[in-house]
């Protein structure tokens, strides 16, 4: 669970992000300057304590040698004691009491040669062989070398050992080795390190804190900003930055809100037009109302008596007659879109069983479809119970889908589908006509679209069929989609919830049709609102 929170605030705070790699160059850079500086002073504190030490042996060495020079014993116990006074006057010369003296192998032996002499903190193997190989070779000259001595409780400390020869007269040379303990320069530098440990810490803590404020203050205009463009978005358009100080969030803010009152004019402006046109078309359409209803019943009395008139007259006062029953059509759905575009449309819905209403509307399209040549049928394996629905407005959807198959569909069959699931109740009409592309199925909702402009209309509709349809069933939070295919025909499928209001899962009606063949696995293209939309097979 942590992990997952730290993952959605890196991805979502543009303050933890910066503050987090801030954070993260510090501690490198600290911990670089760090482990270097600890370099350093480490080797700074060794070579002071080296200098040290050569100096002291240095000085203890030749005191000692001066002490040996000076005596004037040939023989006897005073040689024995000789090495005694000389190690005596190395320990006055020199602050370490880590002494030791060995003979010098390879000289010829003698009793008077006194025994060797160790501290017990220079005994065993502190002392490596390399040394006192340098040593024993190196006549005068110095040599050292860093060991661990003994320490309390079985620990070891840091020390360093020099080794240098002493003459000793009568008996030759010695091995003088004096040992520096370097505890209390490894205790200063784990000083010196916890010392920077500690304020490479308190430095990152601080500059995080320091980061932190900066940040909240520079994000804060930003989010500001983001918060104030989704309300915007969102259709507050009243919404404004606060503008404060001379600053460039200032500037930003002063110049967001400039953009904000210009979109906020220019969408009011829409809107206006919009209104104005939305009435316009109302308007129009009912003035017109008047004079065609005047126009009608003139026309139908020239209708009825067509028999009488010459044929050039009868068959003009057909045609006038049906154009004005075209024209009274066009003037209801501009109507009913002038109603949906005002927001003004109301459902009427009633208990309506969707079979019983496909029936009565294959029933009313009958005769249409025997003049095409097309066969009309029903199928419903489901959907026999009522649902809530605006029988008129579904009725009218059912009509326009079927008027829709009979024009395009070539003469052959078309087939009504209805069933239903556990969310919802469809209906389904499959053609198998001409068919669309996928640039005309893109537009076969559009208001006054037609597939191919030059095709004569048989039926006599508006060009507003699909779009009021799609509008009536988007009112009953319903589905309506189509697939089509060139040369395979096409499928409009209406989709309404069982209960009104809900949701619906899926769609009992498959779509592409399952008789769609090679041509249902194109892509799918789009939807026109909510989940109403089309498919396509190119």
């Amino acid at each position: 669970m942590a992990p997952a929170r730290a993952a959605h605030l890196w991805r979502t705070s543009l303050q933890v992000r910066t503050v987090t790699i801030t954070l993260a160059l510090t501690g490198i850079a600290i911990l670089v300057t760090g482990i270097y500086m600890s370099l350093s002073i480490a080797n700074d504190l060794y070579q002071s304590r080296l200098d040290q030490a050569l100096r002291d042996s240095s000085r203890a060495t030749t005191a000692a040698q001066t002490t040996l020079n000076a005596s004037d014993i040939t023989g006897g116990d005073s040689v024995r004691n000789l090495l005694d006074s000389a190690l005596q006057t190395v320990k006055a010369s020199t602050s370490s009491r880590l002494i030791a003296a060995f003979r010098v192998p390879g000289q010829d032996s003698t009793f008077l040669a006194p025994a060797d002499r160790s501290s017990p903190g220079l005994s065993g193997d502190v002392i490596s062989d390399q040394l006192r190989t340098a040593v024993q070779h190196g006549g005068t000259k110095q040599f050292y070398q860093s060991v661990k001595l003994p320490g309390a409780n079985g620990a070891t400390d840091p020390g360093i050992v020099v080794g240098s020869q002493l003459t000793l007269p009568v008996v030759g040379h010695y091995e003088l080795y004096i040992g520096y303990d370097l505890s209390d320069a490894e205790s200063t530098l784990l000083f010196v390190q916890s010392t920077l440990l500690l304020a490479g810490l308190a430095l990152i803590l601080l500059i995080g804190a320091v980061t932190w404020v900066i940040v909240r203050f520079v994000v804060r205009p930003i989010r500001v900003a983001a918060e104030t463009s989704e309300r915007l978005a969102a259709g507050d358009l009243a919404v404004r930055m606060p503008e404060k100080g001379e600053d460039v969030f200032t500037s930003l803010a002063r110049s967001f809100n400039g953009m904000a009152d210009s979109l906020q004019s220019q969408i009011n402006q829409l809107a206006t037009l919009s209104q104005l046109q939305q009435r316009f078309v109302s308007d129009v359409s009912h003035e017109l109302r008047t004079p065609l209803t005047t126009i009608r019943l003139a026309g139908d009395v020239i209708y009825d008596q067509r028999e009488s008139f010459p044929p050039a007259t009868e068959r003009t006062a057909e045609l006038l007659h049906t154009q004005i029953e075209r024209f009274d059509l066009l003037l209801s759905d501009l109507l009913e879109i002038s109603r949906y575009d005002a927001g003004s449309v109301v459902l009427d819905p009633e208990p309506t069983n969707l079979v019983r209403l496909a029936e009565d509307a294959i029933d009313g399209m009958h005769s249409l479809a025997e003049q095409n040549g097309s066969e009309l049928r029903l199928e419903a394996p489901g959907g026999y119970f009522e649902v809530g629905m605006d029988p008129r407005r579904i009725r009218r959807i059912v009509r326009n889908l079927l008027g829709n198959a009979i024009e395009h569909g070539e003469g052959r069959p078309v087939v009504v589908t209805v069933d239903s699931n556990e969310s919802a109740v469809a209906l389904a009409v499959r053609d198998y006509g001409l068919g669309m592309n996928q640039q005309e199925v893109n537009h076969v909702f559009d208001r006054f679209w037609r597939a191919d402009p030059s095709r004569k209309r048989t039926i006599g509709g508006t060009g507003l069929g699909l779009a009021i349809s799609l509008e009536d069933a988007t009112l009953h939070s319903g589905w309506l989609q189509v697939w089509s295919a060139p040369g395979a025909g096409s499928c409009f499928r209406l989709t309404l919830p069982r209960v009104p209001g809900r949701g619906i899962a899926s769609s009992p009606l498959p779509l592409p049709p399952d008789d769609a063949g090679a041509t249902g696995e194109m892509p799918v293209v789009g939807s026109a609102a909510d989940k109403a939309g089309t498919e396509v097979h190119p």
